[in-house]
């Protein structure tokens, strides 16, 4: 028990620290010998638990992207304002509150992005993992759950490119902070968070013609 113990926080080392230098550098950037370095353990560690560099930077997506994304997506559907109506403009305000107030503390919120951005410039296995197990199934379901206020008889891919143009408002609002910082002079307090909530919102309800 003791060793199986070890072993697991070993794992668990060995995921933490690749994950923030794969954020951090991106995956050819990277060496095992640095992974292994940073976790305080050998290099056949790497191989011992995920064989080789690949797997561990796939199962980085598995152990630690995907949960993070789930986590959202489940903040997003017990949102009060969800549960009460799926109009357009909750799904709006349901997506703002999750990703800018949601339960992603800021470290989490940057290697979540990190990684994500450097895998789109870059794209991998792990780009379709995340595609196959998030991507597609929660736009599918945004898109089924915009469907009765656009209209039944709009194209799956018509409601596809309105639920992505209102993610992609709360994507940037959510991990462009540091720019949107810079031009509006705003902290991102809490007041400021609630005050693109609403943006984000009204702005999505304009955008897509329904009251």
């Amino acid at each position: 028990m003791i060793q199986d113990h070890k072993h697991d926080m070993t794992q668990e080392r060995l995921l933490d620290k690749a994950e923030a230098l794969f954020a951090q550098r991106g995956y050819d950037a990277v060496s095992v010998r640095e992974i292994t370095a940073a976790a305080h353990c050998n290099l056949a560690a790497v191989n011992y638990h995920f064989q080789n560099k690949k797997n561990l930077y796939l199962e980085v997506f598995r152990a630690r992207w995907i949960p993070r994304a789930r986590r959202l997506q489940e903040f997003f559907r017990k949102s009060s304002v969800i549960q009460n109506a799926t109009s357009p403009t909750a799904i709006a305000q349901g997506l703002a509150e999750a990703f800018l107030l949601g339960p992603l503390s800021d470290d989490e919120r940057h290697r979540h992005f990190q990684l994500m951005v450097r895998e789109l410039s870059q794209p991998s296995e792990a780009l379709e993992l995340v595609a196959e197990q998030v991507m597609r199934p929660f736009f599918t379901e945004l898109a089924e759950m915009l469907r009765p206020a656009i209209g039944n008889g709009v194209e799956k891919q018509r409601l596809m490119l309105d639920a992505l143009s209102m993610f992609a408002m709360v994507l940037y609002f959510n991990f462009a902070r540091v720019a949107v910082t810079r031009i509006t002079g705003r902290e991102y307090d809490d007041a400021f968070k609630g005050q693109l909530v609403k943006h984000i919102t009204e702005f999505s309800r304009t955008g897509l013609g329904v009251g």
